[in-house]
């Protein structure tokens, strides 16, 4: 069993930036792990993703403005969004696929608007 836990999202000025952290509650070590997220009356898309040897992949949308990064010793995957736009507001979630399942976190609300 896995547990992710989101937090950092809010509400941002298009332009600002924001970093979204997910917690794991044991060793992502071996984990490949993925930012999703849904806007309302949309399905859920992939933001980002990142193996358990650092490869990244984006989608178009956000390629040159986030970056997901992973800190093994702290069991935690960030993602840094920067120049946000208001196309970017969404609950954003935390995925990994292990060992056969797979695991969601809450999600945290991004809003960007003036």
């Amino acid at each position: 069993q896995v547990q992710l836990v989101e937090s950092g999202g809010g509400l941002v000025q298009p332009g600002g930036s924001l970093r979204l952290s997910c917690a794991a509650s044991g060793s992502i070590f071996s984990m490949n792990m993925g930012w999703y997220r849904q806007a309302p009356g949309k399905q859920r898309e992939l933001v980002a993703t990142i193996t358990n040897s650092g490869s990244t992949n984006y989608a178009d949308s956000v390629k040159g403005r986030f970056t997901i990064s992973r800190d093994n010793a702290k069991n935690t995957v960030y993602l840094q969004m920067n120049s946000l736009k208001p196309e970017d507001t969404a609950v954003y979630y935390c995925n990994t696929y292990y060992r056969g399942a797979n695991y969601w976190g809450q999600g945290t609300q991004v809003t960007v608007s003036s």
